[in-house]
């Protein structure tokens, strides 16, 4: 099993854009890359249980996912100051 989860944890680093990708990038300084595969192979395991254990439904955290959330936290933020009386003009893509 653990080869398996290591294998699945080695393909999914190689996914550009998925939070598995961003999660090694961040680890591999400091644990070295079979410490981090390890790590990564881990947490695989914990969401294949939780998926089967509680019946949640997988949605990929990535870069397009935090892309979705910013528009959203953007919009809230717009609407937020709108309630308090200032008045907000939007100059384009706001960056």
């Amino acid at each position: 099993m653990r080869r398996l989860l290591n294998q699945a944890a080695n393909a999914a680093v190689k996914h550009k854009g998925s939070i598995f990708e961003i999660v090694y990038r961040r680890l591999v300084p400091r644990l070295g890359h079979n410490k981090t595969i390890g790590a990564i192979a881990h947490r695989i395991c914990q969401l294949i249980w939780m998926i089967l254990n509680k019946g949640v439904r997988y949605e990929e955290r990535g870069p397009a996912v935090s892309e979705n959330s910013r528009r959203a936290r953007t919009s809230r933020m717009i609407r937020t100051l709108r309630k308090l009386g200032y008045r907000v003009e939007l100059l384009g893509d706001p960056a």
